[in-house]
């Protein structure tokens, strides 16, 4: 049995470690794009960059707070959409209109939830599916405003004042812009579990009832997982409409639901570090079976089906409990 006296060696070397791994990855991660030099690849990797903030946005109303949401993709679509309009009709350019993508993300996250949380369980997950359809249904029907299924076109690129730089088609600036953004995120998101809200949300997604006696507000603290998890799809949708030059409702179909809500579970709910992995696993998978085109979704269906035989709780579900449970086991020894 471990002795209390070893704890605090234990929990210090598991730091360490994970803090180092974390340094050598993040210094990888910004030297690759002068290691390899290849546009297709960096690309691709913005496109995981995307779906990795998209992740650690759904991670906060799923796997936080427990809601089962199925159209995330409705408030991704918001986040591009509303860049795409202030940008075309006012001419703001992309830094502001990045927080106002976020801050509509934000407002359709609440005005989602104030119908939807009524409802529990699996007849929650049926409203947001619903709502995530009624938006791409929208988006191709109101031609004046969206362009219908043409989209919009004509989008401007992000730049810089000083020095003067415009991003243009160029991969390697937005590389560095999307994983600035998902580490701003990691960071608000790790601040933000360890505070009375993030708290109260794993109370919620353990046991409503008995965290309503305990004095928790259970509809505030889901507001405020939708408007978070609202704001970060902004600021995702942001980076995708700025990056394409144009968006379609096609961009936004429930397909993307399904595949970032996969991502969390492949790399384990309530985890950013499994958030991380998970999404950037499921974004790179479909290159690595391009050459396998016909079989490569019935691949990915059995890859996912074993996945939750084999480990239902996620790639990084037991390290992450493990943790938990390390850490309570410290606290019980200081006391």
């Amino acid at each position: 049995m471990t002795s209390k006296k070893n704890l605090p060696k234990r929990k210090a070397l598991t730091l360490f470690s994970s803090k180092s791994l974390a340094g050598l990855l993040l210094v990888f991660f910004f030297l690759f794009p002068l290691l390899d030099g290849n546009s297709y690849h960096i690309d691709v990797l913005v496109t995981a960059g995307i779906f990795i903030l998209l992740a650690l946005g759904l991670n906060v109303i799923v796997g936080y707070a427990g809601i089962l949401n199925l159209g995330y993709a409705a408030l991704f679509a918001v986040g591009a959409y509303t860049y795409a309009l202030v940008n075309l009709h006012f001419h703001i350019p992309f830094w502001i209109g990045l927080w106002l993508s976020a801050a509509a993300g934000a407002f359709f996250g609440i005005l989602l939830a104030f119908p939807a949380l009524r409802l529990g369980g699996d007849y929650l997950a049926i409203v947001t599916l619903g709502a995530g359809e009624i938006m791409r249904i929208a988006l191709n029907n109101l031609d004046s405003i969206t362009g219908g299924p043409n989209g919009l076109l004509g989008i401007d690129h992000p730049g810089l004042w000083f020095p003067r730089y415009n991003f243009g088609v160029k991969s390697e600036p937005y590389y560095y812009l999307v994983y600035i953004l998902v580490l701003l995120v990691i960071f608000f998101l790790r601040r933000l579990e360890a505070s009375p809200i993030g708290r109260a949300w794993v109370a919620i997604r353990e046991d409503e009832m008995a965290a309503s006696c305990a004095g928790v507000n259970p509809m505030r603290a889901k507001l405020l997982a939708f408007g978070i998890g609202g704001f970060i799809a902004g600021i995702a949708g942001a980076v995708f409409a700025a990056k394409q030059g144009t968006v379609s409702p096609d961009s936004f179909d429930f397909v993307v639901s399904v595949m970032v809500l996969a991502m969390l579970v492949l790399g384990g709910l309530g985890n950013i570090a499994g958030a991380v992995l998970g999404a950037f696993i499921l974004s790179l998978l479909p290159e690595f079976l391009r050459g396998f085109d016909i079989y490569r979704m019935l691949l990915f269906g059995i890859a996912m089906i074993l996945m939750m035989l084999l480990r239902p709780q996620g790639i990084l579900g037991e390290l992450h409990h493990r943790q938990e449970f390390l850490e309570k086991k410290m606290d019980e020894g200081h006391e």
